[in-house]
């Protein structure tokens, strides 16, 4: 990053989860002033007295500077930057119950991946509605998995922001070491494949579930980047985007590991269990899964052909057979790619 941003921030970190504490744990590991909070009174003692998340990511020390809070207002009005690091469907309820705490000269830079449910709409335009005078805005998305970034191991993340500067600024306090920052300004692009991902990783895992192969999966991947891209040129995304880190990389990462939760939910709907004893075995939210009928409903709206993105909301939310789902796709007649 260059030599020219140089101003150290106070940067809290909104949701202790295993991203949260992730992102918190990469802050503080780039000697800012970082605060760590999360609603649980209980859990945020917990980190406080062992300097270990043990709910989310049992055993990773976390960094002695790191603090924890879970006082909300006083978090909020003592940082000049928040990082939010919680679902997408409470992002809207959260800032509209946060918004008198939060300064127009604030960062507002958010972590999370997924459409708002009920609007489709990307986490940018829910920002703009609930504090249209915070102009410093920033999006962070790329192939991560939190475990993996709290092990210190190589990640490479894409920050799309509202201008250039502040991608830049976003940029020099998560570029340190290990993780490596890449800036945009397309965020449409950078949400939108951080969002669709998830739910062509239900796909994926439902096809491996099945046991369908390696063959089946990389046609999924392939077809699944097609779709994601068309939905975003429709949407005024840059076609560039979905093939760097937002889009292909964290395409690529959600559909082939199972580390990935949206994976898991694919493969435990192949076992033949319900959306909720699946969630119930993962112990996390599913993005994927609130997601696909908003990605479906955006696809309409947008007249864009989406069929792996269509057959997994048909499996999520019309009762159909993950196999029946997989065979209609890959029965489609043929065409030119």
């Amino acid at each position: 990053m260059p030599d020219t941003v140089t101003k150290k921030r106070k940067i809290a970190v909104l949701g202790g989860g295993s991203w949260g504490t992730a992102l918190s744990t990469q802050v503080a590991r780039a000697h800012n002033d970082v605060v760590l909070w999360d609603i649980d009174p209980e859990h945020v003692k917990n980190m406080q007295e062992t300097h270990i998340n043990q709910k989310y990511l049992a055993d990773i020390p976390l960094p002695e500077s790191l603090k924890f809070s879970d006082q909300l207002e006083q978090t909020i009005r003592e940082s000049d930057t928040l990082l939010i690091a919680i679902p997408s469907h409470a992002v809207r309820g959260f800032l509209h119950k946060t918004k008198s705490w939060i300064r127009n000269d604030h960062h507002i830079v958010w972590a999370t991946k997924g459409l708002e449910e009920g609007s489709g709409k990307l986490v940018h335009q829910v920002v703009a509605e609930e504090l249209p005078d915070c102009k410093s805005t920033a999006v962070v998305s790329g192939p991560t998995f939190a475990l993996e970034v709290a092990k210190n191991l190589p990640t490479a993340v894409a920050v799309a922001a509202s201008s250039h500067a502040i991608a830049e600024e976003v940029a020099h306090f998560l570029h340190y070491g290990n993780f490596r920052v890449y800036t945009s300004e397309d965020m449409i692009g950078v949400e939108l494949g951080g969002s669709l991902k998830n739910v062509l990783a239900i796909a994926a895992g439902t096809a491996d579930g099945l046991g369908f192969g390696s063959n089946t999966r990389a046609a999924l991947i392939t077809r699944g980047l097609n779709e994601m891209t068309r939905l975003g040129l429709a949407m005024g995304a840059q076609a560039e985007t979905f093939m760097g880190l937002a889009g292909m990389g964290d395409l690529v990462l959600t559909c082939t590991d199972n580390q990935s939760r949206n994976r898991r939910m694919g493969l435990a709907l192949a076992q033949g269990l319900s959306i909720e004893q699946a969630r119930e075995q993962i112990g996390q939210a599913v993005e994927g899964v609130k997601t696909a009928k908003e990605a479906w409903l955006l696809a309409q709206k947008y007249k864009v052909e989406m069929p792996i993105i269509e057959q997994t909301y048909k499996v999520l939310y019309e009762n159909k057979s993950p196999k029946d789902a997989v065979h209609d796709l890959l029965g489609r007649e043929a065409r030119s790619e």
